[in-house]
C-alpha cells in the first residue's frame, strides 16, 4: 500500500532542516484510517512500529470507535481531519504518507503540504488532538453540545489551530530560503481569506454549521488571516501558551453566548 516517494531538491532542503529522519511514502489509495494490517506494511519501509495508546479515562462514553480504537494499543495510522497528507511518530523514523486525493492539485501546494509536514514534526505537536486534550477532552464534550462525531471535528479544528499558531512563524520566515513555499502558504491563505470573512453570516443563515466553521477558521490560523468573532480568541497568545485548557474556555463562553 506504500511506495517510497521522490522528493524534489527544494523538498529535500526542508526535510534536512525540520524532520532529516522523516520517511516520505505514496499511499496507493485514500483513506482515512489505514486498515491494521495494511499500517503493518509501514513495518517493511522503516525500522520499527510502536503504537501510540492512551489512558481511558481521556475519552468520554460517547466517543466515536475510531477513537476509542486510536486510544487503545491498536496500531491505528492516520485518523479523520488529517486531510490530504499525514504523519505518524508510531514509526520510527517517522514517517509522512501522501494520499492520491492530492492528485490533480498544483504542484506548489502539494509541496507545501509536505513541508508543513516536516515543521509539524519538528515542532514535536502530538500526533492527534487525543495527545493536545489529553484528559481535558471529556470537559471539551461536555461543552459542545454537539453530537460525538461534530465534537471530534471541533476538536480537530482546535488543535489544528494551536498548532498553526506555531507553524506561521516559520513560513512567514521562508521568503528568502523557502521563496516558491512562502508564495504557496501566502496563496492558500489568500484562497481562504473571503471565505472565512464571511463566517458569521453563513452560520447565521444556515449555510454553514458550527463545526464546519469551526474547521475552516482554525485552518486560516497558520495563514495568518484575519478571523471574525468568535474565533478571533483563538487567534492569540493566550491559546498558544495555555493549550487544551484555553480551547474548553473559549468553547464554554462560545456556547453558552450561542444559547442566549
Amino acid at each position: 500500500m506504500f511506495e517510497t516517494r521522490t522528493l524534489s531538491s527544494r523538498l529535500e532542503a526542508v526535510r534536512d532542516a525540520y524532520a532529516p529522519d522523516a520517511r516520505v511514502v505514496d499511499a496507493t489509495r485514500d483513506f482515512e484510517t489505514v486498515p491494521p494490517a495494511q499500517a503493518e506494511d509501514l513495518g517493511l519501509i522503516v525500522d520499527s512500529l510502536e503504537p501510540a495508546s492512551y489512558p481511558a479515562d481521556w475519552l468520554p462514553d460517547d466517543a466515536p470507535t475510531l477513537l476509542a480504537r486510536y486510544a487503545s494499543s491498536n496500531l491505528t495510522i492516520g485518523m479523520p481531519g488529517d486531510g490530504s497528507i499525514a504523519w505518524t511518530r508510531q514509526t520510527d523514523p517517522p514517517t509522512v504518507i501522501v494520499k492520491p486525493r492530492v492528485q490533480g492539485s498544483p504542484e506548489s501546494f502539494i509541496d507545501f503540504l509536505l513541508a508543513e509536514a516536516f515543521v509539524e514534526l519538528d515542532l514535536g505537536v502530538p500526533e492527534h488532538f487525543l495527545g493536545f486534550f489529553e484528559d481535558d477532552y471529556p470537559a471539551l464534550n461536555r461543552a459542545t453540545p454537539l453530537d460525538p462525531g461534530g465534537t471530534y471535528q471541533v476538536a480537530a479544528a482546535l488543535y489544528d489551530g494551536w498548532v498553526g499558531l506555531q507553524s506561521r512563524e516559520v513560513f512567514a520566515g521562508w521568503n528568502d530560503d523557502y521563496p516558491e513555499l512562502a508564495d504557496a502558504w501566502q496563496d492558500a491563505g489568500t484562497r481562504l481569506e473571503g471565505r472565512v470573512g464571511d463566517l458569521p453570516r453563513a452560520v447565521a443563515r444556515g449555510e454553514t454549521d458550527f463545526a464546519d466553521a469551526t474547521e475552516l477558521a482554525c485552518a486560516a490560523i497558520k495563514h495568518a488571516i484575519e478571523l471574525p468573532a468568535p474565533y478571533a480568541a483563538l487567534d492569540t497568545d493566550a491559546y498558544r501558551d495555555h493549550g487544551s485548557a484555553y480551547a474548553v474556555r473559549w468553547a464554554e463562553k462560545t456556547f453558552d453566548s450561542l444559547a442566549e
